[in-house]
């Protein structure tokens, strides 16, 4: 049974914004400057290009295949079966990972001293949201942004407005691989677009939506970053934004430092608001991706059951895989694990759109598409070599699950 198709560009751009304005704004941006210095902001405008051609290369995918799965539908269909089923296990690894960051991150906002198992209540939450369908979901997500994006406005503005780091010294240039090590980092938390793409089976008139969102979110997710990391450098320098800490977050930590202790709590406020939105549209993508690889065999046809148009039995799946990663893990190895996976799971979303594109002849399509592969082998060449092990293991075993799955099983229809 085909889900149903029940919103449109607004709800489309509030879902990506649910999934791009997060961890990554509140968490990896101080990460990104540690790495970057200075050049945080140029670091940010290549995750941006990159993350635009990502997106622009998704769109039209998500048009041409408009049902649920991302690139795992995508790569099976325009390359190869066996690189659909390695897609959607790395957007598995990328977004569980990324879904168990924001769990453990909640917990950390609102209750530091809580015991791992807490890392099961917002998940449990999450999951529950997700199952009454995207109409509430949208809502929900709708609120959350709102706070964050006015939380983050604020301290944009009185962070701008302070007197201003003056350097002892001049800062140290930036070297090619740090602004590209860096970018990989603000990358993951851009791909949230994808979020987009994997509900293309219940968004109205995908092929005109689909990339009108996706343009929409990522242009807007770019200008509030800058605008955060700007103000940022402009307080308190690179070296302090890098080495800012609280149980709340670096930039709650700088707000403080500013003596702004209410634009502190609204932060506070804005990043369980922001966080809690990730997790959300989180649970929604994984469990259309779980139900994309159900129908293509990959895993038991019993997680691709819609009862009523929504995928409970994936829903259930992804709950409580993103439940073990937190309480077992931890945000550092999460979110460097995520990294690599998505950047790989990208590659493979441009490479399908490049081959799409040559097919139907269209010289634009290719560009984009070969530029887009270009950007993600550069930002993952600039990870840790250690970080490819979790993700090459998983995705073996995905493999193997699959052959197995085939084998003994049956394949059920795909829309």
């Amino acid at each position: 049974m085909p889900l149903a198709r029940v919103i449109g560009i607004p709800g489309a751009v509030v879902l990506g914004l649910g999934s791009m304005v997060g961890t990554g704004v509140f968490v990896t941006l101080g990460l990104a400057a540690g790495v970057a210095g200075s050049a945080l902001p140029l670091a940010i405008g290549i995750a941006g290009l990159v993350a635009m051609l990502n997106g622009l290369s998704s769109a039209r995918l998500a048009a041409r295949h408009p049902v649920a799965g991302g690139t795992a539908v995508y790569a099976r269909r325009e390359l190869h079966p066996m690189l659909g089923t390695i897609a959607g296990w790395l957007f598995l690894v990328a977004k569980g990972a990324s879904a168990a960051t924001a769990a453990i991150g909640l917990v950390g906002y609102l209750a530091p001293d809580a015991p791992r198992v807490a890392m099961v209540l917002p998940v449990l939450i999450a999951c529950v949201i997700a199952w009454t369908g995207l109409r509430l979901s949208v809502i929900v997500t709708l609120v959350l942004v709102g706070i964050a994006v006015l939380a983050l406005v604020t301290f944009g503005t009185t962070a701008a407005g302070a007197a201003g780091f003056e350097p002892t010294t001049a800062p140290t240039p930036a070297r090619a691989i740090d602004l590209l090590h860096a970018g990989a980092l603000v990358f993951v938390a851009f791909t949230g677009y994808g979020r987009i793409a994997t509900l293309g089976e219940e968004i109205h008139d995908p092929a005109r939506s689909i990339p009108r969102a996706v343009v929409i979110t990522v242009l807007m997710t770019v200008a509030l970053y800058l605008l955060v990391a700007l103000a940022a450098l402009h307080a308190v320098g690179a070296t302090a934004f890098a080495e800012a800490d609280g149980n709340d977050g670096p930039l709650a930590s700088i707000a403080r430092s500013l003596d702004a202790p209410g634009v502190g709590s609204m932060l506070s406020i804005g990043a369980v608001a922001a966080i809690g939105g990730v997790l959300l549209n989180l649970v929604l993508g994984l469990s259309r991706v779980v139900l994309a690889l159900a129908r293509d065999g990959d895993l038991p046809p019993l997680a691709a059951g819609t009862p009523g148009g929504r995928p409970l039995v994936a829903i259930i799946v992804v709950g409580t895989g993103v439940a073990i990663l937190a309480v077992a893990g931890s945000i550092q190895a999460a979110w460097t694990t995520s990294a690599a996976a998505v950047l790989a799971y990208y590659g493979l979303t441009n490479l399908s759109a490049l081959v799409a594109a040559r097919r139907d002849r269209r010289p634009l399509g290719v560009a984009i598409g070969a530029g887009g592969c270009l950007g993600c082998l550069g930002l993952a060449l600039a990870l840790p070599a250690p970080a490819w092990i979790p993700t090459i293991a998983i995705a073996v075993i995905g493999v193997t699950m699959a052959a197995i799955q085939r084998r003994s099983g049956t394949t059920p229809r795909v829309p």
